[in-house]
């Protein structure tokens, strides 16, 4: 099994235990990205969250944006970037762009 089979499994374990989810995924990429398109994160409106698809205050706001699907049930497209002017000026190598697909998991899973 892999990481994002990981990720899933998990999250549908939390769904069967009650748990409102959401998936985030990461769809692109470009430049400077610490994950690859397909990593994935799990979040609860409890605040679990397991996996990872950046760092730091990306996945806060995703956390955030998750707890909005599923409260409201519709997904999002999230883009996130640095350029690589602003990137040099915090002491970064170069910039990078990273877009986050959101959703609540709705699953019938047997029981």
């Amino acid at each position: 099994m892999n990481d994002s089979e990981d990720i899933l499994s998990i999250a549908l374990d939390w769904h069967k235990a009650g748990e409102q989810v959401a998936i985030a995924t990461v769809t692109s990429t470009w430049g400077s990205s610490p994950r690859r398109p397909g990593s994935r994160m799990a979040i609860t409106a409890s605040g679990r969250m397991a996996g990872s698809v950046s760092g730091g205050c990306i996945e806060g706001a995703v956390a955030e944006a998750a707890g909005r699907s599923i409260a409201t049930g519709a997904p999002q497209l999230l883009d996130f970037g640095v350029t690589d002017e602003r990137a040099w000026e915090v002491g970064l190598a170069c910039g990078g762009k990273i877009s986050v697909f959101v959703e609540k998991l709705v699953a019938d899973a047997p029981a």
